[in-house]
């Protein structure tokens, strides 16, 4: 018997000491090569690239100074607000080096070892190469200090211990800088780094289990608390399955003969991706059109609607030709880029309704891009119509000119109606 206990405690502290060592290690290998004088070259390259990694659509908070933080960022445990990196010395991170901001972004640990939740998307950014994140820090370095002091997390228990970020890193974290394949171009391995890393697109674009951990990369989700749906970029419809510049068009300007963005997507083309380079761009494209497609494409196996559903979608059919057809036509083509097809379209597809939801009762706008610089909108009709009413329209859309996908009922309407404010 004490044999057996002895060996149960062997393994016992074998296992703790391994989730330690997997949950706290560290990759020091890739040592700083940035003069201490920061060239304007550098700098501008670190701003080229913090637009690139959209820094300041979190680390912003709605009327706030550029950078200083302060945004919440909604999880299904509770709030996390981003962080001050604006170069004061006491709030922010003037007295970071440059070691210590590669050790946030690659290692997932602060400037005094503390564990970053991972809200902060380092499992993407551990894959951004040394000398890009010099450069950010050289950049944030120049940017206005603003003296804002951080907040602290307002997590439910037991998820406000921070000490237990080492058993989820030990099971989902390993720091490691994005590989170039060698069998695939320069361009394709260029994209490949900008949505795997600095992009951090799965961050959205990616399911994630119960533990927040992401699941298959880039299947598309929920956003946390957000209530959008971020479509797959792999699936039916998805970017794979755009002509590449419809794919282009639709980053650069928030537009294209495809659809239009909106929600938080919208966000990111305004702070982010308009900014990048036409050859950037183009090479997001490349790699998100080399994608294998999923397993399992949900909107292809919807089956149709039931002869329990042939009243509900006549009637969604005349709430359509009173406040739709002008401007999707009765066909469901649309009048793109500025009026969206419905006809195949991802967005009215989606395997959870919740954003064409949104758009009809709320609206919504593209953002205004140098592209684009005045978008036109899908005006709110949650003050015209009963969650019915909604519901049938919505779902005679999903079930017309070819699209096959789920019915919406009238309360999945009734819960979204509330707007989520930042």
């Amino acid at each position: 018997m004490k044999r057996f206990l002895l060996a149960l405690l062997t393994v016992a502290v074998l296992a703790i000491g391994l989730v330690l060592w997997l949950g706290l290690r560290e990759d020091d290998s890739h040592p700083s090569t940035t003069p201490d004088v920061a060239s304007a070259e550098l700098v501008a390259r670190g701003a080229y690239l913090a637009r690139a990694g959209n820094c300041i659509g979190c680390h912003t908070a709605r009327g706030g100074q550029p950078y200083a933080g302060g945004r919440a960022i909604q999880t299904p445990f509770g709030a996390i607000y981003a962080s001050n990196i604006t170069p004061d010395r006491e709030t922010g991170i003037g007295a970071w080096s440059a070691d210590d901001f590669w050790r946030a972004l690659h290692n997932g640990k602060s400037r005094d070892g503390s564990l970053l939740y991972p809200a902060f998307p380092f499992p993407n950014y551990s894959r951004v190469t040394r000398a890009d994140s010099d450069a950010i820090y050289a950049y944030l370095q120049s940017v206005p200090a603003v003296r804002q002091i951080n907040r602290a997390p307002e997590l439910d228990f037991p998820f406000n211990q921070r000490w237990l970020l080492v058993g989820w890193r030990a099971l989902y974290f390993r720091p490691e800088v994005y590989q170039p394949q060698p069998a695939q171009s320069a361009e394709w391995n260029r994209g490949a780094y900008l949505v795997q890393g600095l992009g951090h697109c799965s961050a959205c674009h990616t399911a994630r289990n119960v533990f927040g951990a992401q699941r298959q990369e880039l299947s598309g989700g929920i956003i946390p608390m957000v209530n959008w749906y971020a479509t797959s970029l792999t699936g039916e419809h998805g970017a794979r399955e755009w002509p590449l510049e419809d794919l282009i068009a639709f980053m650069g300007t928030g537009v294209s003969m495809q659809g239009s963005a909106s929600g938080p997507m919208a966000e990111v083309v305004r702070d982010s991706l308009q900014h990048l380079q036409d050859d950037d761009l183009h090479a997001i494209a490349v790699y998100l059109k080399s994608l294998p497609p999923d397993e399992v494409t949900p909107s292809a196996e919807q089956p149709l609607p039931g002869p329990e559903h042939k009243a509900f979608l006549q009637r969604g059919a005349r709430v359509y030709e009173k406040h739709c057809v002008d401007c999707h036509g009765a066909d469901g083509r649309g009048e793109p880029p500025h009026f969206p097809p419905l006809a195949g379209n991802r967005s009215v597809l989606v395997p959870v309704p919740v954003n064409p939801i949104r758009l009809l009762v709320h609206g919504g706008y593209p953002p205004s891009t140098e592209g684009n610089p005045y978008p036109f909108g899908m005006p709110p009709f949650g003050n015209l119509l009963t969650d019915e009413e909604a519901a049938a329209v919505l779902s005679y859309i999903r079930n017309a000119w070819g699209n096959r996908a789920s019915v919406v009922a009238s309360p999945q309407i009734n819960r979204l109606r509330p707007v989520m404010i930042d």
